[in-house]
């Protein structure tokens, strides 16, 4: 490309149409022209940001690997500009054609890939010492960069919360799926085996009937009286439990019982031993003996049959009453509500991810209520816990403490795991700023959690940090509170902390 072609499609970019004949000669002067192959990456996800890129012909597309998954996050074409201007999308024309200042602007890296769509792209890179003079001697490019700056930011936010829904509903039906696992395996076989086990029981009493008399019948219904008035054992010894049922249905066998291995497991399971069945089904005749047997053995097997119900049953009512309250189901939006409800909602939903994680629970007693929007600090909580998790790596301690200050609630999220680096510390609640790797965070999060609770809430984050110690410190208004809670000035110790400035929206 001449430098007279390349100053005629420069001119005709709307992020220069302000500049003048001179500015318009320097930038030409300055202009590094690239042509790119279809597919070409122009830049990559996490790369240190060298430049500021115009799209000159042909068409570019940004992705981003998000969780394993690559994303298109939007497509730069000539022929889009032309498009966008009657479509009213709000999207400025002039974001089609170029890419790379935010994260120049922010001293970071690149946020996504950028690659060549087409068989023939040409881009002008401006290096980032040349952007900023760019800005300086340009005035009319920072014009026109603002808006389409302002625009990619919320836009990013917007699309951070929508994949939050979606992750934040992932994670529930994830954790809700993993919790009714056993509860509903445990209805299903006991609802598999009960028709059997119903059918064995009346066979049984008809053969008791049958052989016993009056007062043998008084001594089996004495000792199931004594069993329905049995406590649950409060402990059980997994060996000397295996022994009695051994001993019992030995015992059994030998007395003629066909199931004597279910009396064994019936009898063993409530605590006893054989020694206590002895003393109870004295009276019972020899010639008898084996049928009250049976009948005793399908009569606990239905009993712990109808108890594994009785048990799964309210399990299940618990996880769905915790999956509504998470999700704010069939509430209004704004409500009053106790914090504690939602850090322990919040536990259930993740409890499949905390496996090998102690859990502390440090609450204060009598809180008061909060107003708010439950839901949305619930992803705000799920959002701390899980960065928690990661930070373990599958082993430590996660401790929840919630306690008043004043007119505030302080809610912190404490872990024993890395920490994080002093020099990230200061820009985790940045936008599209992240300590993980390439492809497994959006650098939204904390961002996103910030905005929740200091915009939505009028509370305060903030983030103190060491290896072996990390608090994220959440500072918020109780219901009926006219006042906003800001983080107090730090007081000197052997941690970093960082609060974002009154009015940024740091990570």
């Amino acid at each position: 490309m001449t430098r007279a072609e390349l100053r005629t499609a420069l001119r005709g970019l709307e992020v220069f149409a302000g500049i003048t004949e001179d500015q318009l000669d320097w930038l030409v002067s300055v202009s590094r022209p690239q042509v790119l192959s279809d597919g070409e990456v122009l830049f990559r996800d996490g790369e240190e940001a060298t430049g500021f890129h115009v799209l000159l012909s042909g068409g570019l597309v940004v992705t981003k690997v998000v969780d394993g998954r690559e994303e298109v996050l939007t497509r730069h074409s000539t022929e889009e500009e032309s498009a966008a201007s009657e479509d009213h999308d709000g999207k400025p024309p002039a974001a089609h054609r170029f890419t790379g200042e935010l994260p120049l602007l922010t001293d970071g890296a690149y946020v996504a890939t950028a690659a060549a769509s087409g068989p023939s792209t040409t881009v002008v890179a401006y290096p980032k010492e040349v952007f900023f003079e760019m800005l300086t001697r340009c005035h009319g490019v920072a014009a026109v960069l603002i808006p389409v700056l302002a625009w990619r930011i919320k836009s990013s936010e917007v699309q951070a919360r929508k994949r939050a829904t979606v992750e934040a509903l992932g994670t529930l039906a994830a954790g809700l799926a993993h919790e009714l696992n056993n509860p509903a395996a445990a209805v299903a076989r006991a609802a598999q085996e009960l028709a059997p086990a119903l059918d064995r029981l009346t066979r049984t009493a008809q053969d008791w009937g049958a052989a016993a008399t009056a007062a043998e019948r008084s001594v089996l219904d004495r000792l199931t009286g004594e069993l329905d008035a049995l406590p649950p054992p409060a402990t059980t010894d997994p060996l000397a439990q295996a022994d009695a049922e051994e001993e019992i249905a030995d015992w059994a066998e030998g007395a003629g019982a066909e199931r004597s291995g279910l009396l064994g497991s019936g009898v063993s399971d409530l605590g006893l031993e054989l020694g206590w069945l002895l003393e109870r089904i004295e009276g019972v005749g020899k010639e008898s003996l084996a049928r009250a047997l049976d009948h005793l053995a399908a009569l606990l097997e239905v009993r712990s049959l109808a108890a594994e119900l009785r048990a799964a049953g309210p399990r299940i009512s618990q996880l769905v009453s915790a999956t509504r309250d998470y999700a704010n189901l069939d509430r209004a939006p704004e409500q009053r509500f106790p914090v504690t409800e939602g850090l322990e909602n919040t536990l259930v939903v993740l409890r499949a991810k905390l496996d090998g994680i102690s859990i502390v629970r440090a609450y204060e007693p009598d809180l008061p209520e909060l107003t708010g929007y439950p839901s949305e600090l619930n992803q705000v909580w799920t959002n701390l816990v899980d960065n928690a998790v990661e930070a373990m790596e599958g082993a430590g301690v996660l401790t929840l403490s919630a306690r008043s200050e004043g007119v505030c609630m302080v809610v912190e999220v404490a872990d024993t795991g890395r920490g994080i680096p002093a020099e990230s510390l200061p820009r985790i609640f940045e936008p599209f700023y992240t300590t993980k790797d390439v492809g497994k965070g959006t650098g939204l999060g904390l961002h996103l959690s910030y905005r929740i609770v200091t915009q939505r809430h009028r509370g305060s984050l903030t983030a103190r940090s060491r290896p072996g110690e990390t608090r994220m410190v959440v500072r918020l208004p109780f219901a009926g509170s006219a006042q906003s809670c800001v983080s107090p000035a730090r007081t000197p110790d052997t941690a970093l902390e960082t609060a974002p400035a009154e009015g940024t929206s740091s990570r």
